[in-house]
């Protein structure tokens, strides 16, 4: 591979995938354990394991290194183990438990003993202030200093890390925010403080008190990690610029994410949803299902029409962030999910994960509960001597022992316990599959399943069976996908704005001028990060008069300059709403209650080769294993020796360095010189 390089780095549960696209599109893929307690030193150990692939030091490799995309799970693992900085919340006076009502609902409406939610700021630091703008804008009450001077003093006697700023119309006006902002920075200097009104400048308090909480509790987290990350980068030898992925799949500079850390929340899984995407262009197909299994949780997402969706309002954590975001469903179902009895006895997998430390109980390094993987390598699936191509042993005896012990409290022999938990695995991906299109009216039959993740292969055709879906394709590069998929997707920037008078729709100039502002906004910012012309996406949130909630409306195929706008975009959101909901309300109100604008700053791209025509290859060994409920002896077959076109019938056994493919009776797999296996499902 020649230079100059672009590195992807993702960031799992068990491992950290680096992937290095080189100048003429060739590609490879390195690993590195996870280092939980600083992934920083996870994402070097990476580089320095693709240094030595490419036969160079990792100074040499960083110094020919034009662009570094990097995604993370720093927020999120800080809002599911509660570890996040100590926070505080200055508000409206009469409106500090509004993060704790919620909005009057429940997760479970009907379970009677459900204990209240956890919030992220005790009450006695969520502090009042006396102030208040009307919706309109106007001041009623100007911001009152000896009730700011009051919280500033509690603040510095309670020592907080961060400071959520969110007043209750500072998305009109965000005069007093900044205000209260700039006095509480100038009196703790070392605090990080966020402005709801600079978080989501938009309608809906509980929304933007929360997000606006989240960035502040994650927000010293992130800031520190990426500062030591890039410091750890620049004594290395890296020059250039790192970006890192945000939830909706564009990437941003550092400082963007160590502003918008919320922002961050979902940033490794969405390298895979951006992958998918470029594989779409590619030719894969326009229709497709990600399926990613890796260590911990396996996280799925729709591709229709050759676009992903975009949602707001996910939580993380039990905590919302209403920032917009790819629509990834996760469940706790990878391949370190540990099996284990309930309370009734009953055999369960997952969600607790072995992680990296210690891991499945076959990777030798303490771990004792069985987990997927120590049941797929009993089940004969994995081949123990060639894990990470040779570099890490798995102790198929260690992995025997930990499922046994877990099969004598069942009743089951061994080999049937580990045939348990590879199918209760199976059954809980499926079901999250179904979550994220059936439970949302979309039918998965006619899409394909794009199986990626080091777990990933051994589960897809089970999966795929019990769906009711035909296709399944699996990348050469499955295990780094992720990673990959960072470097296909490109600089964004997003604005909102919500109406004052949220009555109908604007007139013509009105409309036009609201979404000039917000364009001229995002086209600012994206000219701050990069030279050339940005792409305009407009979208908005509307409903009919009469409705309480919002339609998600893109705007971009409607006509902006010719006359008559309004009317175009009311027709988008009638048919929007039909494509939705079955029908359209023509004759009612349409209602357009926050205005949207990102900016896309295109990077260019490398394209992969094609693969060259070689000889078919011959399977490169057999290996005894359970399929169809019986021990039979599979024809193993490298990944990477495969011509293109040939075909592989089932049952049979796939494998590279990092990622294994299982087919099952009936299935008939065919590698694509794009560099897929694609797999017709029996």
């Amino acid at each position: 591979m020649m230079g100059p390089y672009r590195i992807g780095v993702d960031v799992g549960g068990t491992f950290t995938d680096v992937v290095c696209i080189g100048a003429d599109g060739a590609t490879i893929l390195a690993k590195a354990a996870t280092t939980p307690q600083d992934q920083s030193q996870g994402v070097l150990d990476g580089l320095a394991a693709l240094a030595a692939e490419l036969h160079v030091t990792l100074r040499e490799l960083l110094e020919v290194t034009e662009r570094l995309v990097h995604g993370t799970t720093v927020a999120t693992n800080a809002l599911l183990e509660r570890r996040t900085a100590r926070v505080a919340l200055l508000t409206t006076d009469g409106h500090r438990d509004v993060i704790e009502m919620r909005e009057g609902l429940k997760p479970e409406r009907y379970d009677l003993r459900l204990s209240p939610p956890p919030t992220l700021v005790p009450r006695r630091l969520r502090l009042p202030l006396r102030e208040r703008l009307r919706a309109d804008g106007t001041v009623e009450t100007a911001l009152d200093e000896a009730s700011l001077n009051a919280a500033i003093a509690t603040l510095k006697r309670e020592g907080v890390d961060a400071v959520a700023i969110a007043l209750l119309h500072a998305w009109r006006d965000p005069r007093h925010e900044r205000q209260a902002g700039a006095a509480v920075q100038a009196a703790l200097p070392n605090a990080y403080v966020t402005l709801s009104s600079d978080v989501l400048p938009q309608i809906k308090e509980f929304e933007r008190f929360s997000t606006t909480v989240v960035n502040a509790a994650v927000g010293p987290i992130v800031g520190r990690y990426l500062g030591r990350l890039q410091q750890r980068l620049d004594e290395a030898g890296f020059h250039g610029p790192l970006f890192v992925i945000l939830s909706h799949g564009g990437v941003a500079p550092v400082e963007e994410a160590q502003r918008l850390a919320a922002g961050t929340a979902l940033s490794g899984p969405a390298g895979g949803v951006a992958a998918a995407l470029a594989l779409a262009r590619t030719g894969l197909g326009q229709d497709l299902v990600t399926f990613d299994v890796g260590g911990t949780s396996t996280d799925v997402a729709l591709v229709a029409g050759g676009e992903a969706a975009l949602g707001r309002g996910r939580s993380v954590g039990g905590e919302r962030i209403a920032l917009e975001s790819l629509d990834i469903v996760t469940l706790g179902a990878g391949g370190g999910s540990i099996a284990h009895l309930d309370g009734a006895g009953i055999l369960r997998v997952g969600p607790r994960s072995a992680g990296a430390v210690p891991g499945p109980a076959c990777y030798g390094a303490g771990g004792t509960e069985p987990t997927t993987t120590d049941a797929n390598l009993v089940l004969g699936y994995l081949d123990g001597t060639r894990f990470l191509g040779g570099k890490r042993r798995l102790y198929r005896d260690a992995a025997e022992a930990a499922v046994a012990r877990l099969a004598s409290r069942v009743g089951l022999d061994t080999l049937a316990c580990a045939a348990g938990i590879h199918q209760l695995a199976n059954v809980a991906m499926a079901e999250g599959i179904r979550v994220a299109t059936v439970r949302r009216g979309v039918d998965p039959r006619g899409f394909t399943l794009l199986a990626f993740g080091g777990a990933a292969g051994l589960h897809a055709s089970a999966v795929a069976r019990d769906l009711g879906m035909t296709r399944v394709a699996v990348p050469m590069l499955a295990a780094g996908l992720s990673a990959w998929g960072m470097l296909q997707t490109d600089l964004r920037y997003e604005v909102s704005r919500s109406l004052a008078d949220a009555v109908g729709l604007p007139e013509e100039a009105a409309l036009r001028d609201l979404f000039a502002r917000l364009e001229t906004e995002a086209r600012a910012r994206i000219a701050a990060w990069m030279p050339g012309e940005p792409a305009i996406r407009r979208s908005a949130d509307m409903r009919y008069g009469e409705q309480v909630f919002e339609v998600g409306v893109p705007l971009d195929g409607v006509a902006w300059d010719a006359p008559g706008l309004p009317a175009r975009v009311a027709e988008a959101f009638h048919q929007r709403h039909e494509a939705l909901f079955t029908y359209a309300l023509r004759g009612e109100e349409v209602v357009l209650v926050t205005a949207r604008v990102a900016a896309v700053g295109k990077l260019p791209a490398r394209e992969a080769p094609v693969l060259g025509a070689k000889e078919p290859a011959k399977p490169v060994g057999i290996r005894r294993a359970l399929v169809g409920g019986a021990l039979r002896d599979l024809p193993v077959w490298g990944f990477g020796e495969l011509a293109p076109d040939q075909r592989v019938p089932g049952p049979a056994i796939v494998e590279s360095d990092t990622t294994t493919v299982l087919l099952l009776e009936g299935d008939e797999a065919r590698l694509d010189g794009r560099g897929w296996l694609e797999v017709g499902v029996g």
